[in-house]
């Protein structure tokens, strides 16, 4: 059999940070690849390579695949994204043309999960707000005299969506003390308690956590669907993580119950990406924001690499994508 023709299709520092020499040569053995990356559609040496292809590579970077573009690539037929959500580049056109996509959303929900499980775990305790204390005090710590409310045995952690990323932090605590709530429309009680969750509402997830993790998609119903309303039900000092996307949130609402000392935040996402220099989150000590590193970094772009070329594979050998991306599943790729 021939190899099928493919092209990487991303910004070219995509391409060098994700696929290594190791992805790259596994790529050509199984595929014709061309040479270079595509990362505007518009240039003829891209409609060129487009004439021809079979199947694309796609990353962070990567144009919308819309109806001109395909219209220069009447042989495609699969593209596999080196990534988490396709919904930036793969338009209503691929669906309407009936292209196959898969992405290594699964792949980049595990550091997305690992770091969401770190969070609780060090909230609980107050880590770092003790250890900017102790730095500052430099003297014993009274173990003994520390509230009891702090601590993660028998927490309350609320996880909104059962996304693939909220499936996989509800994994992850199966080891340890907590009571998991989680909320999702589309989820039965069943199904919750299969996950090891109890299915509660919206509000009774906001009433009851003592940390409530967003892993919601950004969709038109989604968008400031954590509200005044749900941020002021939240009883004092729980936490509020967001590592899904910063509009979900109403961050003034937040930063009004952060500043007044009533709950707490960590927010590896805000909106926009990086807030203005005089928002008050960035000087809120109740507050920890990180620059968007929970998804996959490192060493960790390897993991997205291998899924890729694991797709890759199965669909040059004539098998089915392992994790297809469904039209009507959009909404579960947060």
């Amino acid at each position: 059999m021939s190899r099928p023709r493919a092209a990487l299709a991303m910004a070219p520092r995509t391409a060098a940070a994700v696929l290594d020499d190791g992805a790259l040569t596994a790529l050509r053995r199984i595929t014709d690849l061309a040479d270079g990356v595509l990362d505007d559609f518009t240039r003829p040496a891209a409609h060129a390579v487009l004439r021809d292809v079979e199947l694309l590579v796609t990353g962070w970077g990567c144009p919308p695949l819309d109806a001109a573009v395909l219209a220069g690539a009447p042989r495609l037929r699969a593209v596999v994204h080196t990534a988490g959500s396709v919904r930036r580049h793969v338009t209503e056109a691929c669906w309407e043309r009936g292209i196959a996509v898969t992405s290594a959303a699964a792949a980049n929900a595990v550091p997305v999960a690992e770091y969401t499980v770190a969070m609780i775990l060090l909230s609980g305790k107050r880590v770092l707000e003790r250890a900017r204390d102790h730095r500052a005090a430099r003297r014993a710590d009274d173990g003994l005299g520390v509230p009891p409310h702090l601590g993660n045995y028998g927490r309350t952690v609320g996880v909104l969506s059962a996304s693939m990323i909220g499936r996989r932090v509800i994994d992850l605590l199966r080891p340890h003390d907590f009571r998991v709530l989680v909320h999702d429309p589309h989820l039965t009680e069943a199904e919750a308690a299969e996950l090891g969750a109890e299915a509660v509402s919206l509000a009774e997830l906001f009433a009851r956590g003592d940390v409530v993790s967003v892993h919601t998609p950004l969709l038109p119903e989604t968008r400031g669907l954590v509200g005044r309303e749900l941020i002021s039900s939240m009883r004092p000092d729980t936490v509020l993580i967001n590592t899904a996307r910063g509009a979900v949130l109403d961050q003034d609402a937040l930063a009004e119950a952060t500043g007044a000392g009533r709950i707490r935040a960590v927010l590896d996402v805000t909106d926009p990406e990086v807030l203005p220099p005089g928002h008050p989150l960035w000087t809120d000590d109740n507050v920890l924001i990180t620059p968007h590193l929970a998804g996959s970094q490192g060493n960790e772009l390897r993991r997205l690499a291998e899924l890729a070329v694991a797709e890759v594979t199965r669909w040059a050998a004539g098998e089915e994508f392992a994790h297809p991306v469904r039209r009507e599943r959009l909404g579960m790729i947060a």
